[in-house]
């Protein structure tokens, strides 16, 4: 696909989107495995599903139900993703990241992700929340491979502060003010859908990460380079491979991140009352 067809796709789900909503945010929220009842909590004023939106891809992961909502969370309108979009899944990270540029061409400023991750650092116990200052995103193919789309941002761009300091201090209050125990940690990104090994865990945990993934890293690749501001929390659903011998399982994950849940919620309705 070209720059010129990439483009042009975005512009069509972009206005798509504003045709069916009376006013554009300035926040997205991304919501990961275990946050989908935040939006029992919120006034929803629109609801999409995804296969109505042009080029938007399909969720196939459990927990991901497919919806873009315009909503109302803490007195402040947001768009809430009811799911998102994996390499895992088939997709390239241009395609994973396709609604972080239509967000974009949206005018949306603020990208909040939230995502599933398994604990490299066991001062982290499962079900335990952590904002992410950093992440390591080797294993990660670029969303920005090919020719650069001049139209949101520039050919190199730089990746010394990918995550807001703001954001992470406005959060790191809320959670104070909820009593809420939040870690501060570096996320790294793997492929999948196959968990990582624990040789491959020990050489993570070597390079300095505190947790592990399958998202986020390509999103906020492309979210820096349009120029958005981001934050991103990661529910510490079960422990990484060989910390406790115990076999990986998906549906430890969702219980585990069922379990955060009501500590998730809380947090992101004291930090969007801040914004």
């Amino acid at each position: 696909m070209t720059n010129s067809e990439y483009c042009t796709k975005v512009a069509e789900a972009s206005e798509f989107i504003r045709s069916q909503i009376p006013d554009i945010p300035k926040i997205c929220l991304v919501l990961g495995s275990g946050l989908g009842p935040l939006t029992d909590r919120v006034e929803t004023i629109v609801e999409i599903p995804y296969e109505k939106i042009p080029h938007f891809p399909a969720t196939t992961v459990a927990g991901h139900d497919g919806k873009l909502l315009l909503a109302v969370l803490s007195g402040r309108m947001c768009f809430i993703m009811k799911g998102r979009f994996h390499y895992y899944e088939g997709y390239s990270t241009q395609e994973a990241t396709f609604y972080v540029r239509v967000m974009a061409k949206l005018g949306v400023e603020i990208l909040v992700m939230t995502n599933a991750a398994g604990g490299i650092n066991t001062d982290m116990t499962p079900s335990d929340l952590m904002v992410i200052t950093d992440h390591i995103g080797l294993f990660c193919d670029s969303p920005l491979r090919g020719g650069n789309l001049d139209e949101f941002g520039p050919r190199f761009p730089d990746q010394t502060r990918v995550y807001d300091e703001g954001l992470k201090d406005s959060l790191l209050a809320a959670a104070e003010e909820l009593n809420i125990p939040l870690h501060q940690g570096v996320y790294a990104y793997t492929r999948g859908p196959q968990y990582e090994t624990p040789a491959e865990i020990s050489a993570l945990r070597i390079l300095g990460a505190d947790a592990v993934g399958m998202s986020t890293v390509a999103e906020a690749i492309a979210a820096s380079h349009c120029g958005m501001k981001i934050l991103a929390v990661s529910c510490i659903t079960n422990y990484a491979a060989g910390i406790t011998g115990q076999p990986l399982s998906h549906a430890e994950v969702m219980e585990n991140a069922n379990k955060s849940s009501n500590n998730s919620i809380a947090l992101m309705e004291r930090f969007f009352s801040k914004l």
